[in-house]
């Protein structure tokens, strides 16, 4: 690559004809820059809208459903047979997607990463959040997971050992203020059993977020999650059966489109939009998109499930939203 810059020149930027200029280079190809692709040279321009930026919020939308689908599930299924009968369903998902591209195994080196991924978002996760739902409204849920953003922002300021700007740290804080006040104001005050679920929900999610965003820069998102669900395969089918012995199942239409999505929709599609979304952006300013996930489950648990929309939510709409426009602007 060559590069020459000055306050006044124009930029040219060298790049090979089998990689485009956004995914390849180490550089960030500015409005105005001239890109040189082969032979072809043209005049790079902003895109409205990243889109990785696009792809993050996707999967933000679909995590946005698991809260209230995981609810219509327990219809049907009991808390351990859903978990362990979802995970199994996507992993057979992935398995069909790995298979049809024939996608070699992961260097040995990933194998840990992988492990931890599968822990914290296919294992742990939807385990701990599940069992919090049994007792918790997915409303009460939802604000708590808001939590989620800050916590993934520190492990990987912590695990990629790169610093946020201090507006963005700002920003981050002060939206999980918010989303903390809000929690508390609806609860009264008090702590329950299922807020602690939540908690330590955030805790292993956020590390498999970040180990899975840093993944997603060696290798195709879609490959992160498909090989970490492989990879807990063997355990979740023995959980499977055990669970299913041992909890009565009484399968309805709310409890068969619940499983299905929490399988498909948000344990395969959604980490797979979301993980690559992360490789584009940056696993900080991702993770604020995810802010937003909250306000849009408390429509889903109006619209879906029948529950009362607090009257504070439209109040923590806005300072969230204006967190996030902080948090997208700041550079991370």
């Amino acid at each position: 690559m060559r590069a020459q810059d000055s306050a006044t020149a124009t930029r040219t930027i060298a790049v090979p004809t089998t990689a485009p200029a956004a995914d390849r280079t180490g550089d960030a190809v500015r409005t105005g820059d001239t890109v040189r692709t082969g032979g072809t040279v043209r005049t790079a321009r902003a895109d409205p809208l990243p889109r990785g930026t696009l792809l993050a919020a996707l999967g933000v939308f679909a995590f946005s459903l698991t809260f209230p689908s995981t609810v219509w599930g327990l219809e049907s299924f009991g808390p351990w047979s859903l978990v362990a009968v979802r995970s199994v369903l996507a992993a057979l998902v992935a398995g069909a997607f790995l298979l049809a591209g024939r996608v070699p195994l992961p260097e040995r080196r990933h194998w840990a990463g992988l492990a931890v991924v599968g822990g914290g978002v296919v294992i742990g996760f939807p385990l701990l959040t599940t069992l919090a739902l049994q007792t918790s409204t997915t409303s009460h849920a939802a604000v708590v997971v808001g939590l989620l953003p800050l916590t993934t922002a520190a492990f990987a300021a912590l695990r990629t050992r790169r610093r946020p700007s201090r507006t963005f740290w700002c920003a981050a804080v002060a939206g999980a203020v918010v989303v903390l006040a809000f929690t508390v104001q609806q609860s009264g005050g008090a702590v329950s059993r299922g807020d602690l679920y939540l908690f330590g929900a955030l805790l292993v999610c956020a590390a498999g977020y970040t180990e899975g965003g840093r993944l997603a820069r060696l290798m195709p998102g879609w490959q992160v999650i498909g090989w970490a669900l492989i990879l807990c395969l063997p355990l979740m089918a023995a959980g499977s059966a055990v669970a299913l012995s041992a909890e009565p199942v009484h399968l309805n239409a709310h409890g068969v489109l619940g499983l299905v999505w929490v399988a498909v929709g948000s344990t395969f599609f959604g980490l797979y939009v979301w993980y690559r979304g992360m490789a584009s952006i940056g696993i900080p300013k991702a993770s604020q998109l995810q802010l937003a996930q909250p306000l849009l489950t408390l429509v889903w648990s109006v619209v879906l499930l029948g529950e009362t929309l607090p009257l504070a939510a439209p109040l923590a709409a806005a300072a969230v939203l204006v967190c996030i426009a902080v948090t997208q602007r700041a550079r991370s």
